[in-house]
């Protein structure tokens, strides 16, 4: 990840050696500026500036102690990478320090977000097992908090993993299990994706043939 210009030492995150942002020590409103450019500049598809400045905010959130806007920053740091199809990077900030973030101050929606995030950047590196893992822990949580978005969004992440290990039956299961919970939810965010998943596993089984 790409370190700061801002004054001030550079903070090692935990992980591996590549992944350094310095500290600016200003506060939470510069937070705010730097999340917002960040944002910009990532749908504008500037994701290096947009790694930089979602470092920046998460270091003014750490600084005034603004935890839960500190792993908002830290998981849309890792989902950065994750564009740039930088797994190892995206999985240190989140298995190192957001997800331990979240932890310890007790926030079950970040934690549930992280093992989300951890799911989608293993099964992008081909990790299957340690994707379903997290997908299944995120469900896990969801269950326990009564989040039935959450929950809905882990068997689909299951899902996935399902069908690139090409067990087209059990997933199309959890795409109807996810399907029902999310009627009975009156939950719709979902339709597109339990749709596209459909559709692969129907492409798939005719290239089969």
């Amino acid at each position: 990840m790409a370190q700061t210009n801002s004054p001030g030492q550079p903070e090692q995150l935990p992980g591996n050696g590549a992944i350094t942002i310095a500290v600016s020590g200003m506060d939470e409103a510069d937070g705010d500026i730097y999340f917002e450019e960040a944002e910009r500049e990532e749908k504008n598809g500037d994701l290096n500036d947009a790694l930089t400045l979602f470092g920046k905010a998460a270091f003014e959130y750490n600084n005034s102690r603004k935890f839960s806007r500190y792993g908002a920053s830290l998981l849309r740091l890792s989902n950065v990478h994750f564009l740039m199809e930088h797994y190892t990077e995206a999985e240190q900030v989140i298995l190192n320090v957001a997800l331990k973030t979240y932890s310890r101050i007790g926030n079950r929606p970040g934690q549930m977000a992280s093992y989300n995030q951890l799911g989608k950047i293993y099964l992008a590196a081909n990790k299957l097992t340690q994707s379903l893992w997290f997908y299944t822990q995120q469900g896990i949580l969801a269950k326990q908090t009564s989040n039935n978005t959450s929950y809905i969004d882990s068997i689909l992440g299951i899902a996935q993993v399902k069908i690139k290990k090409k067990e087209y039956s059990l997933a199309t299961k959890d795409l109807n299990r996810a399907e029902s919970y999310a009627k009975i939810a009156k939950i719709n965010q979902f339709k597109g994706q339990i749709k596209a998943a459909r559709n692969t596993i129907a492409d798939r089984k005719t290239l089969k043939k």
